[in-house]
């Protein structure tokens, strides 16, 4: 009692520190989590031989492990206008009718320039590199502006890394912009449009269905028109009004549109059908043996000889299917009897010759019988 009286500071119990259960195995905590930063605790518990509570291992364990993991910062960044469009694929969680009794979840091709946030997105038939460029094409000449850069996230029909496909090169060499396709792990250097896919699920898609990827695209569409009137905090306005800013940064369009789609040079077999993308389509057959263009885009599947077009077919957005055009199948017809007829109604007598036709092409003539023994 003196001696709390006499001391300035409050009375404070304190007893010598007592080595706990895990002191022991610490060491060798450590050593295992600097080799590992991930390894589960329940490994390490069996690693260094602990027989004591799990909680007890697995709190201390939570203590040392943000230690031992590397630090990787994510600086703010901010965005110019023109400078970029961030790129991905949003996957819908719903089956989509796709034709001929099949569903799947096509994806959603989503381009939002980062300084304004505007967001452009349509479902494409699927992800490879003709539909990726084809519907990348449609999405620019929607905003009516090329951005310097496109930035994507290691999509394989775009490219890994520095190599990007020969499609993409060209593509973006007729758009005079740049393809960026970044590093594994930098979700943050394309946040921009992470965050849109995230808008579409808890904003866009609760309570809707779809009869078809066309009806998608329009109910899509149409909610577009809503959402890019929002009021972003980021920007302190909306993306409709803060978009004019980005377009006058932006690149004009090229002249001249680049060639985007499948496209193929095929001579058109006695079936009269090409297959492009995994489905047959039906030709006038009057080609047949000749050499004809195939060109598919987002909606449409054409073919041409010679320039003009010989058949024209919606795009189907499933696989292993034959499209017919009734037309194409009443020409064959009409050919086909004109080739089983018979090839000609020449008789015995129509095969003679007068011989004095022969006199004639040879300018012999005889003037005079006379003398001839």
């Amino acid at each position: 009692m003196d001696r709390a009286l006499a001391s300035d500071l409050p009375p404070k119990y304190s007893r010598p520190p007592v080595e706990t259960s895990f002191e022991p195995f610490e060491a060798r905590v450590r050593q295992l989590l600097a080799q590992t930063p991930s390894m589960p605790a329940s490994v390490l518990a069996e690693r260094v031989g602990w027989s004591g509570g799990a909680s007890t291992f697995r709190r201390h364990v939570a203590a040392l492990r943000p230690m031992a993991t590397p630090i990787d910062p994510a600086d703010r960044i901010s965005y110019r206008p023109g400078d970029q469009a961030q790129c991905d694929l949003w996957f819908p969680p719903v089956k989509i009718p796709l034709g001929g009794g099949k569903v799947g979840t096509p994806p959603v091709l989503v381009m939002v320039p980062s300084f304004s946030a505007f967001i452009c997105a349509r479902m494409i038939p699927s992800r490879c590199t003709a539909d990726l460029l084809a519907g990348s094409w449609a999405l620019i000449a929607e905003l009516g502006a090329v951005p310097a850069r496109l930035i994507w996230d290691g999509e394989g029909g775009i490219g890994r890394g520095r190599r990007l496909t020969q499609a993409t090169r060209v593509f973006a060499g007729t758009l005079a912009t740049r393809v960026h396709v970044l590093k594994p792990r930098d979700p943050e250097s394309k946040g921009v449009v992470e965050r849109m896919n995230e808008y579409f699920e808890t904003s866009f898609m609760p309570g809707r269905t779809f009869s078809s990827p066309q009806d998608f695209n329009t109910q899509l569409q149409t909610w577009l028109l809503r959402a890019n009137q929002r009021r972003v905090r980021r920007l302190g306005a909306r993306p409709a009004d803060v978009i004019a800013f980005d377009r006058a940064a932006m690149l004009a369009l090229p002249p001249v549109s680049p060639m985007v789609g499948f496209s193929n040079r095929v001579r058109l077999g006695r079936d009269y059908y090409v297959r492009i993308a995994g489905n047959d389509y039906s030709v006038d057959p009057r080609a047949i043996g000749r050499f004809v263009d195939v060109h598919a885009g987002l909606e449409r599947v054409t073919v041409r000889l010679d320039g003009q077009v010989i058949a024209s077919h919606e795009r189907c957005w499933t696989s292993g299917l034959t499209i017919t055009d009734r037309a194409h199948v009443a020409a064959a017809k009409t050919l086909r009897l004109a080739f089983q007829a018979p090839r000609s109604t020449t008789t015995d007598s129509d095969l003679h010759r007068n011989l004095a036709d022969y006199d004639t092409a040879f300018g012999i003539t005889f003037e005079s019988q006379e003398g001839v023994a």
